[in-house]
């Protein structure tokens, strides 16, 4: 085997290190020239020595035969599970850390400070970057002693002219010396400052371990006298460099699942498919499911997902898991009436002790199988009941069905590859499923996905809709030239994504988006004996010692609220101090009366708790509370979703605030909500810290619309005359800031506001003309912050213990005594959806759960009603439409009734930019405010409005809510 070439994969994890020796020159279960298990060693190059040594004896072979190492591992996602601070840096930043749990604030939270800077959507401006500012910033990070900077700028993906947080970098390390690491955001992750600026800070307060962790792998190389190229696997399931791996060690966070599925794929003998296929990982605890997509490579989880409570935007596998494995318990019910079920609870590592097979006591799912006959494992066969046995086989189907289920994107049957020591759990046939398949070696499957990733590049743009077609030609070739430089084989790269798409609410504008990958190019590097292995560290050996620094409890931990005895805070003067429960409260409901639309306010609430944790006062008043002469300003956010995520609040507001003030010529005494739906329903809360005026209970839509002159103030119009809205100012937050004042007709209102927050980077601030006392009282919407501040309180023990945990009550979400009701649940079957003229037009499937499908016995719906349903939206959701048994359908309800679609599991709303197959959803429908149901508003609001020729039936009578200041004052 002198001159064969051999590829090693490995994946070394908490407990064990796998590994496998592949001849390239083959594919499937023939490539595997051997396979090893190790235990991993706490300096993790015992693990791997130890692992490659036995591979090679078992070839017969030499290091010189090895052409390339690939390693994927668990170590650094880990780190952060697990708050290790031994392993974690503080890190000086752009924000406060508003989006980390206590935990992770006190280990690496070093400093943070905003300067100068950013640019638009469309990569221009907002404003330069200032030296001195930067400068000043350097001074205090050094007085610090920090050694790890992030920098986050606005935009920065899209930055290519300036590339400003380069610009930041270069003067940052000037200042600091080169021992200071700086890491830009852009290099990362993608678009959504939050979760990119979290993803930039953990990779930088990271970066000592993984460089300790690759120099270990490194070490490892040098004992075992290997001179190839070593690679790490990424989350995407493409290799990285051991020095890429080193700067963005978060990047290979997730490669465990990638490798996982990758390496089922390539063991099974059917090759490639034309179609995707999923990935069944049964263990001893848990089953996982993962979707291979014809590229090979998995699909990913949605825009952004969570890493030890951080959330992160940048691309993971999308997985679920459901406590099904080896050793999960079986739980019998004591009469006939109980529930059978088993896990989610297991004995894991403890089956050789504890389960009955092997002398325990304890009934687990790998008995059954035994008992059963199908599986032999352990000492002795129990002794089950044959009832047993058959109700929980009965039970293993029925979990694992649904887990293909949640994963599947369609009704069509799908093919199953079958991985993991729990594999025998799983029936030869499942409802769905057209094939089931076990691949052989399917045990070191990870270790298998290593040696075989592939080096992959992506590329996007944003750009006007008449430069898409060349701008697709510029973002491939800059993709392939991307992958090549980074050691793909140029001739054999491939596009496994071409995606050129419109952008929400933004007119002529769309996304171009390309990623490609290819195989490594050896022949680029077998002649080097350059391993990039640091001289000084190559012999030193660390010796992991976790390290939790717990002796300030409370500062891991989320500050206790009992929410049964929770009471708002209104003082004698009948002021609403609102409490960062009251805002948790309210982001949820803001996002639940958004009837879909009106974009997550998930960002807006984190900088309005940083906001209250810094000190800072939001007041809440009732419109029955203001002097006669009071004016209160409406204001909202204006724009696409997708500016949103990244130009959080800023300056927008607070400008078109002052703006509309100087052209009036006087001062607003209250602030209020334009929208309560949606975002935008945190605005007011905002402008009422910056200015110390009072927000009012108040709002003029009473949920989210997709229009302007949706508004109640235009009930009030004298001959439909859109002047009466007017004037309105809009801000760019930079600078710009433009007042609206006279049109000759609503169509034109709408028009030349997108045309003007086009112009300001497709993101404005807007405040409209203000409502006095009286104007208030007749056409406003009442107390809808009291609403959905008290809905969740409402609900006892609903959200005990802290924010992050949900409600198993999501119909307790929308509290109105008489007017709301669940109408339907079910599981999204079919979701159609287009951007045309701003909006986003589309058609939402929800079909009603088959009783296998359903968590208790009173979930589902009556079997009286619909078997499906349908739900159109035009940003918002319209209307529901049931079709039964019979064939018959009609329509069940139609706006402006609120029609609020929430996520089953979570009890959280569902806006357009969730829907997805799969997801078990509630639609619920509340009665829309008698202003609403009116002659005239229905002229505005109601179904005719909207294109649809027939009349409004209302789903219920409106009833007040009671204001939380006359409740608790």
């Amino acid at each position: 085997m002198a001159s064969q070439r051999f590829l090693i994969g490995v994946d070394v994890g908490g407990t064990n290190t796998d590994a496998v020796l592949l001849d390239p020159t083959k594919s499937g279960p023939s490539a595997v020239i051997s396979s090893f298990k190790a235990t991993t060693g706490t300096d993790v190059t015992t693990g791997i020595e130890e692992a490659i040594q036995t591979l090679l004896k078992q070839a017969n072979a030499s290091p010189s035969n090895v052409a390339s190492l690939m390693i994927g591992t668990t170590h650094f996602i880990n780190a952060v599970v697990e708050r290790d601070a031994s392993r974690l840096e503080p890190v000086a930043n752009t924000f406060p850390f508003i989006d980390f749990p206590p935990a992770l604030i006190k280990i690496i939270n070093g400093y943070g400070a905003r300067i100068s800077g950013g640019v638009q959507i469309d990569g221009t401006e907002i404003g330069p970057i200032k030296e001195a500012e930067i400068l000043e910033q350097a001074r205090i990070i050094k007085a610090k002693g920090l050694q790890k900077v992030a920098v986050v700028g606005i935009y920065s993906p899209f930055d290519e002219k300036y590339k400003q947080e380069y610009q930041v970098r270069v003067v940052l390390k000037k200042a600091l010396g080169g021992d200071v690491e700086v890491v830009c955001s852009r290099d990362v992750a993608g678009v959504g400052i939050l979760a990119r600026e979290n993803a930039a800070i953990l990779n930088a307060s990271i970066l000592r371990f993984a460089k300790r962790t690759i120099n270990g792998f490194k070490r490892a190389m040098k004992l075992l006298d290997l001179k190839c190229p070593l690679y790490l696997t990424s989350n995407s399931g493409q290799l990285k460099s051991s020095n890429e791996a080193m700067q963005f060690p978060i990047q290979i966070f997730a490669s465990g699942a990638t490798n996982s599925i990758r390496g089922s794929s390539f063991l099974s003998p059917n090759g490639k498919q034309t179609e995707s296929r999923y990935v069944v990982d049964i263990g001893g605890t848990t089953t996982d499911i993962g979707c291979l997509l014809p590229s090979g490579f998995p699909r990913r989880a949605s825009a952004t997902t969570e890493i030890g409570g951080v959330r992160v935007n940048f691309a993971i596998p999308q997985v679920e898991s459901i406590g099904l494995g080896g050793g999960s318990l079986v739980h019998v019910p004591e009469s006939v009436k109980g529930r059978f079920s088993i896990g989610p609870n297991s004995v894991g590592q403890a089956l050789r002790e504890k389960a009955k097979c092997f002398g325990g006591d304890s009934l687990t799912a790998t008995d059954i199988m035994a008992a059963a006959g199908t599986a032999k494992v352990g000492t002795s066969t129990p002794e089950v009941l044959l009832e047993t046995i058959e109700a929980a086989r009965r039970k293993m189907k029925i979990m694992i069905e649904d887990l293909i289920d949640r994963m599947k994107t369609s009704p069509e049957l799908c093919s199953l590859l079958l991985v993991g020591g729990g594999a025998f759990l799983c029936p030869p046939e499942l409802v769905g499923v057209a094939t089931i398949e076990i691949p052989e070696h399917s045990g070191v499957a990870n270790a298998v996905g290593a040696a075989v990733a592939e080096i992959g590049e992506a590329a996007e743009l944003i750009v006007d809709n008449d430069k898409k077609d060349t701008t697709l030609v510029d973002v491939k070739a800059r993709a392939i030239a991307a992958a090549v430089a980074r050691g793909a084989k140029e001739d054999e790269i491939r596009i496994i994504e071409e995606d050129v798409s419109g952008i929400p609410y933004i007119e002529g504008k769309s996304k171009v988006v390309v990623k490609v990958v290819g195989p490594v190019d050896y022949g680029r590097f077998l002649n080097s004996t350059n391993i990039d292995v640091p001289e000084s560290s190559t012999d030193d050996v660390y010796e992991e010692t976790r390290k939790w620094e717990i002796e300030d409890v409370k500062a891991f931990t989320e500050e206790y609220i009992d929410y049964d005895t929770y009471r708002p805070n209104i003082d004698s003067n009948r002021v609403w101090n609102l409490t960062e429960t009251d805002a948790y409260y309210i982001s949820i409901g803001c996002y639940i009366l958004g009837c879909a639309g009106g974009g997550t306010p998930s960002g807006s609430y984190l900088e309005l708790r940083q906001v209250l944790r810094d000190g800072g006062d939001v007041t809440i008043v009732d419109i029955e509370d203001l002097a006669d002469d009071a004016l209160c300003g409406p204001v909202a956010g204006m724009g696409s979703p997708v500016i949103a995520i990244e130009r959080l609040g800023g300056n927008m507001i607070s400008e078109a605030w002052e703006g509309l003030q100087k052209h009036l010529g006087t001062k607003f005494s209250g602030v209020m909500a334009a929208e309560i739906g949606g975002s935008s329903g945190f605005a007011p809360l905002h402008i009422s810290n910056v200015y110390n005026i009072p927000c009012i209970d108040a709002d003029v839509m009473g949920r989210a619309f997709p229009a302007f002159e949706i508004s109640s103030l235009f009930l009030g119009a004298n001959d439909d005359n859109i002047n009466h809205l007017l004037p309105v100012c809009l801000a760019s937050g930079d600078g710009t800031t433009m007042t609206f004042s006279t049109s000759k007709d609503a169509l034109a209102v709408d028009k030349v506001l997108r045309a003007i927050c086009i112009t300001m980077g497709l993101a404005a601030g807007i405040t409209a003309r203000p409502c006095s006392k009286t104007e208030l009282q007749t056409t406003a919407f009442p107390i809808p912050i009291s609403l959905l501040a008290s809905g969740p309180r409402r609900c006892p023990g609903s959200l005990q213990g802290d924010h992050r945990k949900r409600s198993p009550r999501p119909d307790h979400r929308v509290r109105r005594p008489t007017d709301s009701e669940k109408v339907f649940e079910g599981k999204i079957v079919g979701i159609g959806n287009t951007i045309y003229k701003d909006h986003s037009y589309g058609k939402l499937i929800i079909e009603k759960l088959k009783d296998y499908e359903k968590e208790s016995e009173s979930t589902g719906c009556d079997d009286s009603g619909p078997e499906k349903i349908e739900i159109p939206f035009k940003n918002e959701n319209l209307l529901v439409e049931g079709f039964y048994k019979n064939g018959e359908k009609k329509i069940l309800m139609v706006v402006p009734d609120l029609i609020m679609v929430l996520d089953t599991l979570i009890g959280e709303a569902c806006g357009v930019p969730e829907y997805r197959y799969g997801l078990k959803v509630m639609v619920m429908v509340a009665a829309a405010h008698p202003l609403w149901t009116s002659k005239r508003g229905l002229e505005i609001a109601g179904p005719k409005a909207f294109g649809y020729n027939f009349e409004f039936v209302p789903c219920g009578t409106y009833t007040e809510v009671k204001s939380v200041i006359d409740e608790y004052a």
